[in-house]
């Protein structure tokens, strides 16, 4: 089984900080940076749950924004999604993927690493 464990804490760290910050701080970018990781998190998920979607499927379906409020909450259900999406693939056949669910976990970690340091800066 993937320890996602290094996901899951960087995304529960993040989050908390983003529930803490005040709504001034949020509306001059982390709220937005945020948003925009929790996309991307998404996406992801969504990519290891479906690799077999055909060309033609429906695209993947795009975190809504809803609101400076809600970031927090919103990365961290899509971080959370990931480390599930990540622990299910890894517990799968090998698959001819372009990255094993371990390169995937390492890349999502930095993600949320570099959108912490960016929104919070």
């Amino acid at each position: 089984m993937l320890d996602t464990s290094p996901l899951t804490a960087a995304v529960e760290r993040f989050a908390d900080r983003l529930r803490a910050m005040p709504q001034s701080r949020l509306q001059q970018g982390a709220a937005a940076e945020a948003l925009e990781l929790a996309r991307e998190l998404s996406v992801r998920a969504q990519a290891l749950e479906a690799p077999e979607q055909a060309e033609g499927a429906a695209p993947a379906r795009n975190m809504p924004d809803a609101g400076v409020f809600v970031v927090g909450d919103q990365v961290a259900v899509a971080g959370l999604d990931l480390a599930e999406a990540l622990r299910a693939a890894a517990a799968e056949e090998p698959a001819e993927t372009a990255k094993a669910p371990s390169e995937v976990l390492d890349e999502a970690v930095r993600l949320v690493e570099q959108a912490e340091v960016r929104a919070t800066r």
